[in-house]
């Protein structure tokens, strides 16, 4: 899992919402927060989790709620790895993609070895004006990979 990410400060995480437009409310700081700070890529279970602690109390509706704001503003990114729940990172605007472990779903982020987004050029786009491809790679985890789960 990815490295803890020092804390922002409330009154920098309310900038970067009023910046995108968004209301600043206590739930959206606190899924912005958790998100930013847990460990990997949280699933919304482990923000409502993280969320509940700061705030006391907040229903599960609330918290998709905040996510879905917050990632359509640009300042989370959603990934559904095949088979897993939606988990969401706050890198975003740049061309990366993720490893999965096939085993405990641990996921971390991969930079792309090709270079700028879409990083790959289908032979037939259809029309399409391609911005971004998304890459999942699977595999054990090294955990996993010792059989310590």
């Amino acid at each position: 899992m990815g490295a803890r990410i020092e804390p922002l400060t409330t009154d920098r995480i309310a900038e970067e919402l009023r910046e995108r437009g968004l209301r600043v409310t206590a739930p959206r700081l606190a899924v912005y927060r958790a998100v930013r700070e847990l460990p990997g890529h949280p699933d919304v279970e482990s923000v409502a989790t993280r969320v509940r602690e700061d705030l006391g109390s907040i229903s599960r509706q609330a918290v998709y709620d905040g996510l879905a704001v917050l990632a359509a503003a640009g300042l989370l990114r959603r990934i559904e790895p095949a088979g897993s729940p939606a988990r969401f990172e706050t890198r975003v605007g740049d061309n990366h993609h993720h490893i999965v472990c096939r085993v405990c779903g641990a996921a971390q982020d991969i930079d792309c070895a090709v270079g700028t987004a879409p990083c790959l050029d289908p032979s037939d786009a259809g029309g399409f004006a391609i911005d971004e491809a998304e890459i999942t790679f699977w595999g054990l985890s090294p955990k996993c990979q010792e059989g310590g789960r």
